[in-house]
């Protein structure tokens, strides 16, 4: 009988606590920083319409080694970085232009323009966020050149 009771009481208890709404602080607004916002790429190129097609958000962080350049490709669609760590300068195959993006700082890359990023003296950590179509690639290397990631 002793268990019984003692079993009662905890199986009340827990429900009698289940039931007790819990007091949130009144709803507020979050706070937002704009990191980038543009209708142009980091080269001063604009963005134009694209394909239309089911969208499709990808969302990856690349890794890139200290001093090493990736392999010269083009993107189909808009898409913006954010460097997490080190330095990222991004190289314009065709004009030589480059510009180099620092941790902290965003920005927005070129569509069908052949570039690629070049890590600084320390690793680079790079999130990046491609407004795509699916079933087409975030990244087409040129011919001859490894894929990007």
């Amino acid at each position: 009988m002793k268990r019984f009771l003692v079993s009662l009481f905890i199986l009340v208890g827990a429900s009698v606590t289940a039931a007790v709404p819990l007091h949130a602080q009144a709803a507020k607004s979050g706070s937002a920083d704009i990191l980038v916002k543009s209708t142009a790429s980091w080269n001063g190129k604009p963005y134009t319409p694209y394909a239309n097609g089911t969208p499709e958000l990808t969302v990856l962080k690349l890794t890139i080694a200290p001093k090493t350049a990736l392999p010269w490709h083009r993107h189909p669609y808009p898409n913006a970085g954010y460097v997490l760590e080190g330095s990222l300068t991004i190289q314009d195959k065709e004009s030589g232009v480059h510009k180099t993006f620092h941790a902290g700082e965003a920005f927005t890359e070129s569509v069908d323009d052949a570039h690629r990023g070049v890590a600084g003296d320390e690793k680079t950590v790079v999130l990046l966020v491609y407004a795509g179509i699916k079933g087409q690639p975030t990244s087409v290397p040129l011919p001859g050149q490894q894929k990007e990631y």
